[in-house]
């Protein structure tokens, strides 16, 4: 099984490039002319494109094929005090080139809107929050040209006093929103509320791919051993991917025939996706550690990779890339005493099957 491995948003070896840099409400509402501060705002957002541009290429360079960009990129862009602000004009060519770079070197990238982001809300005015947060991170992945092979990460939400009812009304109110959105989404399951069988259940109703978060099973695993989800309930969170897979490639074939009138073989490819991170010590086993076990780690890739070709890992280590560094040096040791992983490249190894 081949695994490639990614970081999130911000490196720890890159000096000055912040691609979070922000303004606050209270500031810009300091400055007198209105429009200096909208430009100022589209400054700042343009250095957090620079920034993410030079993240991608320092990835590149160091053989890593993963990134999570910053939700962070335009500052107040989801404020209702700038709601008739439309930054992008000013932007549009920073992240063209955002995505030009993605797309010719087949990187993967993906944003994680944070959790105020809720579909399992029964308040309106949090429901509207978060379709508004779910327009800003989709309109930046058109702004940058990339398909809908590129998602948005998100958590079914909380439970609210009845979690089968919140999980109820997040399957209603997913199906709600406009494929436009809807095609753009993964779900992850979470620490606290919804395991990884009800976080599967709810991708499979809504036909999305579930993103399995190996630590937040471990402290909130519904009674799932580590041999259960990966013998059972692992192939089939890989199916969700391998269904998304085939109707991308159907949509893009059918999208090619059209307007090339022949009939062509398109391959999209999306191995399934996990998160990976190791609990900080502590009283709080949720709370992530600055580098990663890679020990547990290949426990259970080597559980799995009997049933999966490829598989993409997202680390969230404190330490970001300088943790995924640390990681391979680990993954080196490990292969050296025949432990059933090669080194690939910087970024990326070999697994076998237990």
């Amino acid at each position: 099984m081949l695994v490639r491995f990614g970081f999130v948003a911000m490196s720890m070896l890159l000096e000055n490039a912040s691609p979070s840099r922000t303004m606050t409400f209270a500031n810009f509402t300091k400055l007198a002319d209105r429009e200096a501060a909208l430009s100022k705002l589209e400054r700042i957002a343009e250095d957090n494109l620079r920034s993410t541009l030079r993240m991608l290429k320092h990835a590149k360079a160091s053989d890593i094929q993963m990134y999570r960009f910053s939700s962070k990129l335009i500052p107040l862009a989801t404020h209702q005090g700038v709601a008739d602000w439309d930054a992008y004009p000013a932007l549009r060519e920073a992240f063209r080139e955002i995505g030009d770079f993605v797309q010719k070197n087949r990187m993967r990238v993906s944003f994680h809107p944070d959790h105020f982001c809720v579909f399992s809300t029964p308040r309106p005015e949090v429901l509207e929050s978060s379709i508004r947060d779910m327009e800003y991170h989709v309109r930046m992945l058109e702004e940058m040209g990339l398909p809908e092979s590129v998602k948005c990460n998100i958590h079914i939400g909380g439970a609210y006093g009845d979690k089968m009812v919140a999980g109820a009304r997040f399957i209603r109110q997913f199906q709600a929103l406009p494929e436009r959105y809807r095609h753009r989404v993964t779900l992850e399951n979470d620490d606290k509320t919804f395991n990884a069988v009800e976080t599967l259940e709810a991708a499979q109703a809504v036909q999305v791919p579930m993103v399995l978060d190996v630590h937040h099973h471990l402290v909130n695993d519904g009674g799932v051993s580590l041999d259960k989800l990966c013998s059972s309930l692992w192939p089939q969170i890989a199916e969700t991917w391998r269904l998304e897979e085939q109707r991308l490639n159907s949509e893009a074939a059918d999208a090619a025939n059209a307007a090339a009138g022949k009939d062509d073989t398109y391959e999209i490819s999306l191995p399934p996706k996990i998160h990976f991170s190791s609990p900080k010590e502590g009283p709080n086993p949720r709370s992530h550690a600055d580098y990663l076990n890679a020990d547990d780690l290949l426990l259970f890739l080597r559980k799995v990779a009997a049933a999966t070709p490829q598989l993409d890992c997202m680390l969230e280590a404190k330490l970001k890339d300088k943790a995924l560094l640390a990681l391979m040096d680990d993954f080196r040791m490990l292969a050296d005493r025949g432990e059933g992983v090669r080194i690939v490249d910087d970024g990326s190894i070999e697994v076998t099957e237990l």
